[in-house]
This record gives structure tokens, C-alpha cells and sequence, in this order.
């Protein structure tokens, strides 16, 4: 049986479930490194024989028990792994920990096999890969172009097909500019959902792990596995990041870049691998408006100029000022500007933050996520040996701004650029919304019809195959201002509600708009044989417990029974008492009560 060309989960549990042995798994990865023959990808490579025993250690396939049973990944080398050295590209610098960090430990917990501990630009301190006194990664797609950073040998790594999934981490970047740059995946979390302990830290307010993977899917199921709140953290948040929704919520409103804040350092073939790109989004959410990013690039420019650069400097303080000359040149450069920076310089850079957050995040009133280029356009060694500053400036051009704005963000692959060289683009959106964004993204990627990688594999189709509630949830449909972008939608998602599908009653209900309170109270009432119509109701499933906290806010004459839609299913959802319809509208013909307030608002 032989190992899947690109090992995804879902293709390696198949393999599992068939009899393959994880052992033959791991001998493929390292056959598969020694064939890539790059000495830059690795910093510390877990023997075979470990990995080996790994493998046979694990307890029978089990995927319930353990979601990643066999599933092969790598660590940046700024992650702690106990017995294996932590240099962060820093020889001088290196020592070997004697615990694991615990997101690391999640992931092996969950059955993942650890191979080994990547490159990186020194300190995470870059977005280009190459600022590292080892052999550079070379990109997996044209070692003439730089492989990204600073988690360039993760992504390398992924793109190869060598491992599953990596660690990086992300700061200002370094969990997305290098898998555009390789085509694969970048998942950067809301900060603190995942534990930072462990992680050396470059700026440690901004800091997070990321995931480099061949798929959304694989990004996510990684991501879950690490999710969750670390007391011994003090940058760790006890944040609610609901599961990818089984289908796309409707009406979803895209914001993109307004044509002053487009930037592509006049490359052309980037400019149009964007502009189709925009053309698979477009078909996936219904509406799209044009953003200022003039916020968002100010806030970029402070992120090396005032408390971050110095916090830089915090981080690794001692080497400043006692041996700084064991630094790559490039990194010590960089880092050395806090020097020039006052303490009321950093409280002045703050204040300056939160008055550009407040601007940037007033674009939420707008829209529901932003898509932007994941760098404007892709940068060669060679432009890097003439300068090693602007080419690494620009390549975080949409991606300086989004962990000081407090955003999640994710990296796909769009349509390539005509040369053949790989395209990025990055959804965005506020903190908590990683399960959005792992939705439409999965979609957006499959829509590419591209391959994974540097390999042969095509990106598996995103559809989710029947859309309804996991065991252990209910599902309740709703039919007015608790649908979709409407007032109290926000209420389901307070309940960490999930979003499944949307699908309309069978013909014997009537709608109605109820007298009294407030505007927005819709009523369902059943009705005997053919004097129904078809009513549009969305479906959500909730937790038994959120479930329950849901119901019992409800107001009379409002009530919760089952509906039966036109799908065949039975789901709970809101009705009225049949008294409740006194005096109310009847408004069955509109089919639904967004059309209704559309109505409403037209008039």
C-alpha cells in the first residue's frame, strides 16, 4: 500500500483505516527529505528510529479518540521540544529544554508523530527565510525566489509533502507570507487561543503559533487540537472560536482593498492572479465593497518603529548588550533600532494604535471579512543580496497590521500566476472568527483547481457533504432578526451556535409580523393542508446546555417546536401561539422575512 502522494488527514486515515501501517508513513517522509536533498529545511531531525518507535507506540486507530493518530508534522525551531535543541538560527544562543512546549504536547496527545524542528530567519525576526547563519530553505516551488519567513523551513516542509503540517509563528507575517510563497495553507489564530508557553518570543503581545498545512481542513483540525485556555499563559484568553460552519452564512459581505490601496510594486502577473482570485471569492459571498487600508497601513508602520521593535529588543536583551556579535547581521540591524527609542516614544506609539484601531475596526460595521494579496508580489534571492531591508518590508505589506489589530487571518492559495508561479490571498476578519474564515477559505482553495504544494496532488473538493448538526448538538432553525446578518443574529453566536444550512419550511406554514414590541418579531404558525407556504429558515446547531440558555430568553407568544422543512429534516425552531396572530400582518407571500425588511426598507 503506498503512501498518498500529498498526506492529508483525511487521505492517511483512509490508508489507516485500510490496514496501512504509520511506520511506512514515516519512512516515506524520510525518504522524501533525502530526495528533496535540502540542507536548509531542518535544524534537528528526530532520528528515524524515534519517529519509529512513535509510530508503533500509538494505540490502535482510533481518529474519534485520537483526530491526528499518525499524522507526521514538523515545529519551528523557536518552539520548545524537550531533548531536541532550541537555536532559534542562533548557534551561539542554542540550549535544549527539558519540557515540551504544551501546545506541541496537544498535538501528540492527539496521535500526531513530531520528525523534527525547522528553519527560520534568526529570532523570528523576518519574512523572507534567508536571515539565518545556516544553509537557507529553498523555496519548494523556484529556489529563485526567497521561501518566506520567518517560518520558512515549516512551510518548506509542507510544500514537499514531507510532513502533514508545521508549526510556525506569526508576529507580523510569518505564519502567511511563506506558505503564499510555496503554495500551501497559513492559519494565524486569534492571539491567545493557542498557548504561547514555550514559544520564544519575538514580540510577546503579538505572538502566536501558526499552522502551515497542504489544506484548510488539515489547518484547522491542527489548529483544534492545540485550541484552548492556559492559566500559566498570561497571554493566553479564554476566547470562543466556534467550529467552521458546514455552510457559508448568507448574505456575507466581503471587503476588499479600494484601488488607492492595491499594491503590487508594479507586477503585473501578480496584480492579475489577485483580480481571479477575487473572481472565485466573488461567487462565494454576495456582496463586496470597496476599504480604505489607509488605517491599516499606518498601523503597519508603527510595527517597527516605537514599543514593538523595542520589545524585540526585550526579548532578547541580554544579547544586545552583552554579545551582540553572535547575531546575524540583518537581525542585529533590525533589533538595534529600539535603541533610538524612548519610553515615551513606546507610550506615544500606543496611543497612536488606539486611535487606528478604532478607525480600522469600525470597517466591521461594513463588512463581514476583508481579502487582500498576501504579499504584494514575490521577491528573489537576488533582490535580497542587493537589499536586504525593502524587498522584506514590502513582503509585508498586508500582513504587518493584522496581530496589532487583534485579528485572525488565513492564507490560501489562489489561481496561479500565468508564469506559473504561485499566488496568495489572505482572508481576515475579527478576532474569533477563525471557523469563518476556515469555511469560505476551504472554498476559495478548492475553487483555485490548483495542486497542492510543489506536488502532483489536486486540492480536494470543499464541499461538506450533508450539512447537519454533530452528535451531541440540536439544531434550531430560525426565520427573522436571528438570521444571518441581521440585528440579533449575534445572540446565536454568543451561544457559540453554528451555522448549517439554510432551506425552507414545507408549504403549511404562514409568516407573520407580530403586533407590539419590537420590530423585529416574526411569527410561524403551522396551518392545516394547503393554506401554508413555503417560509426561507436557517438552521444552527447549538450545545445542549447553549441550547437551553437560548430557549428560556424567549418571549411569549414566541415558542420553540419542531419545524418540518423541506428537506426532509425536523428540526427545532420557533413558532407562535396561534393567539399570538391577532392583529398581525400577514406577510406568508413574501416566502421569508428578509425579503420582508427588504420590502420594508424599499418602501
Amino acid at each position: 500500500m503506498t503512501v498518498p502522494p500529498f498526506p492529508t488527514i483525511p487521505a492517511l486515515h483512509a490508508a489507516y483505516a485500510a490496514g496501512q501501517d504509520p511506520r511506512t508513513v514515516v519512512a516515506e517522509a524520510y525518504r522524501r527529505l533525502a530526495a528533496v536533498d535540502d540542507p536548509g529545511i531542518f535544524l534537528a531531525l528526530v532520528p528515524e528510529a524515534e519517529a519509529q518507535a512513535a509510530a508503533a507506540a500509538l494505540p490502535p486507530f482510533d481518529p474519534a479518540a485520537m483526530p491526528l493518530w499518525g499524522v507526521l508534522f514538523a515545529v519551528k525551531d523557536n518552539i520548545d521540544v524537550a531533548g531536541l535543541p532550541t537555536t532559534a538560527a542562533c548557534p551561539d544562543f542554542a540550549y535544549t529544554p527539558t519540557e515540551t512546549a504544551p501546545a506541541v504536547g496537544q498535538l501528540l496527545a492527539a496521535g500526531a508523530i513530531l520528525i523534527g524542528k525547522t528553519n527560520l530567519d534568526q529570532f523570528a525576526t523576518g519574512l523572507v527565510g534567508v536571515r539565518t547563519p545556516y544553509p537557507a530553505p529553498r523555496n519548494a516551488i523556484d529556489p529563485a525566489y526567497v521561501p518566506g519567513g520567518s517560518s520558512s523551513g515549516s512551510a518548506v516542509a509542507v510544500a514537499h509533502g514531507i510532513v502533514t503540517f508545521a508549526l510556525g509563528t506569526d508576529t507580523a507575517g510569518s505564519g502567511r507570507v511563506p506558505a503564499a510563497l510555496n503554495n500551501i495553507v497559513g492559519l494565524k489564530p486569534s492571539l491567545g487561543a493557542v498557548s504561547s508557553r514555550g514559544m520564544l518570543p519575538a514580540c510577546r503581545t503579538l505572538d502566536t503559533l501558526s499552522v502551515f498545512a497542504g489544506t484548510v481542513a488539515d489547518a484547522d483540525a491542527a489548529f483544534r487540537a492545540m485550541l484552548g485556555f492556559d492559566s500559566a499563559d498570561p497571554w493566553s484568553r479564554a476566547l470562543p472560536v466556534p467550529p467552521a460552519p458546514a455552510g457559508l452564512p448568507p448574505g456575507l459581505r466581503l471587503g476588499l482593498p479600494d484601488a488607492a490601496s492595491l499594491r503590487f510594486g508594479g507586477d503585473g502577473l501578480s496584480e492579475a492572479a489577485f483580480a481571479a482570485a477575487i473572481a472565485d471569492l466573488e461567487t462565494l459571498a454576495e456582496a463586496a465593497a470597496p476599504v480604505d487600508f489607509a488605517p491599516m497601513f499606518a498601523v503597519a508602520a508603527l510595527l517597527y518603529d516605537g514599543p514593538w521593535v523595542a520589545e524585540r529588543y526585550a526579548a532578547i536583551r541580554p544579547i544586545m548588550e552583552t554579545r551582540p556579535e553572535i547575531l546575524h547581521s540583518t537581525t542585529r540591524a533590525v533589533i538595534a533600532a529600539a535603541e533610538r527609542c524612548s519610553a515615551a516614544d513606546a507610550f506615544g506609539g500606543l496611543y497612536r494604535l488606539a486611535e487606528l484601531r478604532r478607525d480600522a475596526d469600525a470597517i466591521w460595521e461594513r463588512v463581514d471579512l476583508l481579502a487582500v494579496p498576501t504579499y504584494p508580489r514575490p521577491q528573489t534571492c537576488a533582490a535580497l543580496v542587493a537589499d536586504p531591508i525593502g524587498p522584506n518590508s514590502e513582503l509585508g505589506t498586508y500582513t504587518n497590521f493584522v496581530n496589532l489589530l487583534d485579528w485572525c487571518a488565513l492564507a490560501v492559495p489562489g489561481r496561479p500566476r500565468t508564469d506559473g508561479f504561485p499566488s496568495g490571498i489572505t482572508l481576515l476578519a475579527p478576532r474569533g472568527s477563525d471557523g469563518l474564515l476556515a469555511a469560505l477559505g476551504a472554498r476559495l482553495h478548492a475553487a483555485s483547481a490548483g495542486r497542492i504544494g510543489a506536488g502532483e496532488s489536486p486540492v480536494p473538493d470543499a464541499d461538506p457533504g450533508p450539512v447537519r448538526a454533530r452528535p451531541g448538538e440540536i439544531e434550531l432553525a430560525v426565520v427573522g432578526a436571528h438570521l444571518s446578518g441581521l440585528p440579533l443574529n449575534h445572540e446565536l453566536a454568543a451561544h457559540g451556535a453554528r451555522y448549517l444550512r439554510t432551506v425552507a419550511t414545507r408549504p403549511e406554514y404562514r409568516l407573520y409580523a407580530l403586533p407590539g414590541g419590537p420590530p423585529h418579531r416574526p411569527g410561524l404558525l403551522r396551518v392545516a393542508g394547503d393554506e401554508g407556504g413555503a417560509i426561507e429558515t436557517e438552521v444552527w446547531a447549538l450545545p445542549p446546555a447553549a441550547f437551553g440558555a437560548f430557549v428560556a430568553a424567549i418571549p411569549e407568544p414566541l415558542a420553540i417546536g419542531t419545524l418540518r422543512l423541506a428537506d426532509g429534516s425536523a428540526p427545532k425552531g420557533f413558532l407562535v401561539e396561534s393567539a399570538g396572530v391577532t392583529g398581525a400582518v400577514d406577510i406568508t407571500q413574501f416566502g421569508g422575512w428578509r425579503p420582508y425588511v427588504a420590502s420594508r426598507s424599499a418602501a
